[in-house]
């Protein structure tokens, strides 16, 4: 048995630099749930490879770490600057999994904690993270972050000589420990800020950068209202692996060769740096997400609040185009704005007759990330 507990060495320092990181949340601009629904080939292989195209946010989470000898101790801190009490628990396996099943917010961390202690000889880590500005539950992969800062924080902490990929897949290991059912594309953020093309095929995953040739600027609108995750996937899920009428079908039609064809077609627009054709392609993907998936959760992919912000006359002058995020439903959607100064009046549109809250996101040309990024883990 053992309890969480305050923890008063996160005050203490000694003649170590602790080591800083930032992990940021992704967007998924195009090809949610293909990633998962990927994973049904073992049975069933005339389902589609998935293609998913993501993008880290300028926003995520901040911490400074350290070695421990013998316990997992972590601290939060949430978007609106509070700080969750400090936890630590032993750094042994089968409390550790039995935390990571338990569900909850640390259940992420020491579900990865877990995997990584399964397969290296590692000590224990003090996570501080002392920042958050990413919003949490809005389909922007919160936990997948703070899953992939675990990964990372042993990997460099204990010199584990992980790749990025490696960081990835013990961060989709461990949320999978967890009651979390995501798909492999979340951990997608371990990449950092620049976009990415991920093509999944049961469980292998192939990852390639997009160099963006063009700045393509884009809001993030936190929707304010509700969704249910989980009953969205379970309902999508009951689509496969073999399609027994004519909703199943659409599904798999939709996050089969449609979304393909979406995200090839996204990633030419990418490269080039078409902000107006990727902001087109973005609305057509709502209609036909709308027409093949929603009937299959018609409850939670409605999303009445989604379509409002959408299609608000307001802000159509200075967007060209938009769609959900995530799991799509009523959680946040995401704009492709016409210019930086447009952005802006959107913002101020959404804010100012709607009420509700907005974040930035820059898609970059390379050279222009990495002025701006002197370090893969600075944002």
């Amino acid at each position: 048995m053992f309890y969480w507990r305050h923890y008063s060495a996160l005050s203490r320092h000694n003649d170590r630099v602790s080591l800083e990181l930032f992990v940021p949340g992704r967007v998924c601009l195009f090809g949610e749930h293909s990633d998962w629904a990927a994973g049904h080939r073992r049975a069933n292989s005339k389902i589609e490879k998935g293609y998913t195209l993501i993008a880290g946010t300028n926003q995520g989470l901040y911490a400074r770490v350290d070695s421990h000898p013998s316990a997992l101790v972590f601290r939060s801190t949430m978007p609106d600057g509070q700080t969750r009490d400090v936890r630590e628990i032993p750094m042994d396996p089968d409390l550790l999994r039995k935390e990571a099943e338990s569900g909850g917010f640390f259940s992420y961390v020491a579900g990865v904690a877990f995997r990584i202690l399964t397969h290296y000889r590692v000590g224990g880590l003090v996570i501080d993270n002392y920042r958050t500005d990413l919003p949490v539950k809005k389909g922007l992969s919160s936990s997948a972050a703070v899953c992939v800062l675990t990964a990372r924080a042993f990997n460099r902490t204990y010199n584990l000589r992980m790749t990025v990929p490696g960081e990835m897949e013990y961060a989709y290991l461990g949320e999978i420990t967890t009651p979390s059912r995501c798909g492999r594309m979340d951990q997608g953020c371990a990449y950092g800020s620049r976009p990415i093309l991920m093509m999944h095929d049961r469980e292998t995953v192939t990852v390639k950068e997009i160099q963006v040739r063009e700045p393509i600027h884009m809001v993030v609108v936190d929707l304010g209202a509700q969704k249910d995750t989980q009953e969205i996937l379970a309902r999508l899920n009951q689509c496969y692996p073999f399609a027994q009428d004519t909703t199943a079908r659409n599904v798999q039609h939709y996050l089969g060769p449609l979304n393909r064809d979406i995200v090839l077609r996204a990633t030419d627009y990418l490269r080039t740096g078409d902000a107006q054709s990727l902001g087109c392609l973005m609305t057509e993907a709502q209609q036909l997400f709308d027409h093949h998936c929603s009937p299959a959760c018609p409850e939670e992919l409605t999303a009445p609040v989604l379509h409002q912000v959408l299609s608000h006359p307001s802000i159509r002058p200075y967007i060209w185009g938009g769609k959900g995020v995530g799991s799509q439903g009523d959680g946040s959607a995401q704009l492709v704005a016409r210019s930086e100064e447009d952005r802006e009046a959107v913002i101020r549109v959404l804010r100012d007759e709607l009420g509700l809250s907005t974040l930035v996101l820059d898609l970059l040309p390379t050279c222009l990330l990495y002025t701006s990024d002197a370090a893969d883990d600075t944002p």
